[in-house]
């Protein structure tokens, strides 16, 4: 059987030095600007709330855009991600960004037992996160384990019908399963989602989708409580490209024609109960 970990990993690792290197990562910008914020981060900050003095944990990190962002925002930040040259770039800029940050490589499905129990008052999950792991229940496990009593989970992520679009068809149809399923979608695509240098040596990738109602469950099964939830008709990144329009004042991306029509990305809190 193929290990999708190991395949993901080979992907992840190759992109972590190019996403750094890509102007639209801002990783030069945060790294230069105490003050800046990554997009992902500010387009949530209302929602996120007063996080100084916070025990906070990002999984899956990757390069550290959105972690260094958190820290600017006062929480006590931790990193978690399984691609060590992701956190190579991780460390790197939270070096130059003078902010510090522990951050460990591991598995999201170890990060329990690596980081330790009921320590942190936040769990963020970034954008792009979920459709990396084949089971949710198994990670809804793994938040509500990190949390202490009253902690607060925060994800901000695809929504699942975007990802079950063809975005290679004009216009983009629902190809793609939109309730979780055990055998990953397997993708060749030597593109990245940033404007990098070049392509992908390492372009095969593993995924999965999770239904909303999925996920709300998983973590209501794991003593969560559901507190706050949006959807948005944006993303910050150009996910059918040819079909979407860049709102720079937002540095988002939406669908050109009727844009109501496709739920793009939602925001998720959830409160692990005492």
């Amino acid at each position: 059987m193929t290990d999708s970990f190991a395949v993901n990993k080979a992907n992840w690792d190759e992109r972590a030095a190019l996403h750094a290197a890509s102007p639209e990562s801002s990783f030069a910008t945060i790294a230069a600007d105490p003050a800046y914020l990554s997009g992902v981060v500010r387009f949530d900050r209302p929602r996120l709330g007063d996080l100084a003095g916070l025990r906070a944990v990002h999984l899956q990190c990757h390069i550290g855009t959105d972690t260094v962002s958190l820290s600017r925002l006062g929480a006590s930040m931790t990193g978690l991600d399984f691609s060590g040259a992701a956190l190579t770039e991780a460390r790197r800029l939270a070096s130059a960004a003078g902010a510090s940050i522990d951050f460990h490589e591991a598995n999201v499905y170890d990060a329990v037992e690596v980081l330790g129990a009921g320590r942190f008052d936040l769990v963020y999950t970034g954008i792009g996160a979920l459709c990396w792991l084949p089971s949710i229940a198994r990670w809804a496990s793994v938040v509500a384990g990190l949390l202490r009593p009253g902690g607060r989970l925060f994800v901000r992520e695809g929504h699942p019908m975007l990802w079950a679009l063809d975005e290679t068809a004009d216009p983009a149809w629902p190809r793609y399963p939109y309730f979780e399923h055990a055998e990953p979608l397997v993708f060749d695509e030597p593109e990245t989602y940033m404007k990098v240098s070049r392509k992908l040596e390492n372009s095969i990738s593993h995924s999965w989708n999770h239904s909303l109602g999925e996920i709300i469950t998983a973590l209501l099964d794991n003593g969560l409580t559901l507190t706050a939830f949006t959807e948005h008709d944006s993303v910050p990144w150009n996910a059918i490209p040819g079909q979407m329009t860049h709102d720079e004042a937002a540095d988002e991306w939406r669908m050109t024609d009727t844009p109501s029509r496709v739920a793009a990305s939602y925001t998720l809190q959830a409160v692990k109960g005492g």
